[in-house]
């Protein structure tokens, strides 16, 4: 039976994926890994390159996912790249799929997943999990995500700012993925949903990586240069 899996490469630290992972990486015939544009470098692919056995020689496929949200070029990217995976798994080759971080969550392979499984049933497909970039800042800040009752909101790329109040009024602690354009945006509206300038503020961007910022302070502290505009990176906002 044709295999496929994909591998949560974590938020960028090679000695952060998990014993499967490495050995999934390292038996692989051929290594699928995203970029946003043709010609640039894949970050999961240099997430496990160190790992990659050169001996065996795999076989390394960039599939290009443009940054876009016009939903037709999506599908048709979806469409074009998990038909191109599962060509090379139905060679009865080892195909491992990268994607930074973990699999499920905010991540293009659940589309891929989807594609697969309803145009190529007959191959068999394997998820090993990753650590997601939220547990590894709270590690390095000395955070507690949510202890207690507490509630947790995961907001990704704010693209629809009029949720966040509403989210902010309920939840004691705010998570904000990935595209710090938008993070100077929503610190008044967490201050109108009642986060007081006691509350624990904490910053990041390219985790684990030579250009890691990581910053924790309250946030009465905070300024404009404070803030971050880098894609790559995580914001978390909790009461006191």
């Amino acid at each position: 039976m044709p295999e496929l899996t994909c591998v949560g490469c974590g938020p960028g630290d090679p000695e952060l994926l998990t014993v499967k992972a490495v050995n999934a990486i390292k038996n692989a015939d051929v290594i699928m890994c995203p970029t946003s544009k043709e010609g640039k470098p894949s970050i999961a692919l240099s997430v496990v390159s160190s790992l990659i056995d050169q001996d065996k020689k795999p076989e390394i496929v960039h599939l290009v996912f443009p940054m876009t949200k016009d939903s037709d070029i999506l599908k048709n990217t979806w469409e074009k790249n998990s038909q191109i995976i599962a060509e090379s798994s139905l060679s009865n080759k080892k195909v491992v799929y990268l994607t930074v971080g973990d699999p499920y969550l905010y991540s293009t392979w659940i589309y891929l997943h989807r594609e697969i499984s309803i145009k190529h049933p007959e191959i068999k497909i394997k998820v090993i999990p990753g650590i997601v970039s939220m547990f590894t800042f709270a590690a390095k800040v000395g955070i507690s995500l949510a202890e207690g009752a507490e509630k947790m909101a995961v907001i990704p790329s704010c693209y629809d700012l009029s949720q966040v109040k509403e989210i902010a009024k309920n939840c004691d602690t705010l998570i904000f993925l990935k595209d710090g354009r938008y993070f100077d945006q929503v610190i008044s509206l967490i201050r109108e949903a009642g986060f007081s300038d006691d509350s624990i503020f904490a910053i990041g961007q390219d985790l684990d990586t030579d250009h890691e910022i990581v910053r924790k302070l309250t946030l009465g502290e905070v300024t404009q240069d404070t803030l971050t505009s880098k894609y790559f990176s995580i914001m978390v906002v909790k009461r006191v």
